[in-house]
């Protein structure tokens, strides 16, 4: 089960400051944390919880890389840190996907500086058949080492609650889960820097897709995520709307996940 609940929440357009100032980390569209749940077990660093985004309740235009595109997703990004040259950044991830490869949903992670510039991809992943799912084709290559070096999806309709009606469910080949995959990447100017997190729905809203993560760390340090409860959520929101995701005239093919 959830740690609360789904979060379903549409931010719109403006991301929303969590935490404190100090420590403030931004979400758009779906965001939470969680235990083990249905496939996804507890990760082998900093378990058993872990940190979600989701395309379930998505904003249009999040969780996206520019060149690639898509349609509704969501985005987390933590809040500054500093780290030195040749620090060790690391963190452990499992990419989840209700969509077939037609379709090609993807995730990512993307290390930048404090004012937003580009440093590195820190994964990529995209659905896929056969092969493996990251770096995900079409887009940018991993800058990070990946632990298994071999991502192949495990294959069949994920059961996962953060997938929301989704769970379950899988559209052709390519749906299913990575299962947890280390990340790591050495820092190579010291400064101040911010973790960005995303996954889309790349041509509809229909089947959804989803990302976990935990035991992020900087020199073996913690780096705070600072998701807070549905009642911290509330107190801070002005208003807000659920997004309808439109469905896509297909025949939905349910899995089931031995």
């Amino acid at each position: 089960m959830l740690k609360s609940s789904l979060l379903l929440l549409a931010l719109g357009s403006a991301p929303l400051l969590l935490a404190t100032p100090a420590q403030a980390s931004t979400c758009t569209g779906t965001c939470g944390t969680m235990g083990p749940d249905g496939v996804v077990t507890a990760p082998p660093i900093a378990g058993p919880g872990y940190t979600y985004i989701s395309t379930a309740g998505g904003v249009a235009g999040a969780g996206q890389i520019p060149v690639a595109g898509g349609t509704n997703g969501s985005e987390f990004s933590t809040g500054a840190f500093s780290a030195n040259a040749g620090d060790a950044l690391d963190f452990a991830f499992n990419y989840v996907t209700s969509d077939g490869a037609e379709y090609s949903d993807y995730a990512f992670a993307e290390l930048l500086t404090a004012s937003n510039v580009h440093v590195a991809w820190l994964f990529t992943a995209r659905t896929t058949p056969v092969g493996d799912t990251s770096p995900g084709f079409g887009l940018p290559s991993n800058d990070s080492t990946l632990n298994p070096g071999s991502t192949p999806i495990i294959a069949g309709g994920p059961i996962w609650s953060a997938l929301g009606a989704s769970s379950g469910t899988c559209f052709e080949d390519g749906c299913g889960y990575t299962g947890w995959i280390e990340s790591t990447y050495d820092i190579g100017v010291t400064g101040s820097y911010i973790l960005r997190f995303g996954v889309t729905n790349s041509l509809d809203e229909d089947y959804d897709s989803g990302l976990a993560f935990a035991g992020l760390t900087i020199a073996g340090d913690p780096i705070p995520t600072g998701v807070p409860e549905p009642a911290s959520w509330a107190m801070m929101l002005g208003g807000f709307g659920l997004v309808g995701g439109a469905m896509r005239n297909r025949r939905r093919i349910t899995a089931s996940f031995a």
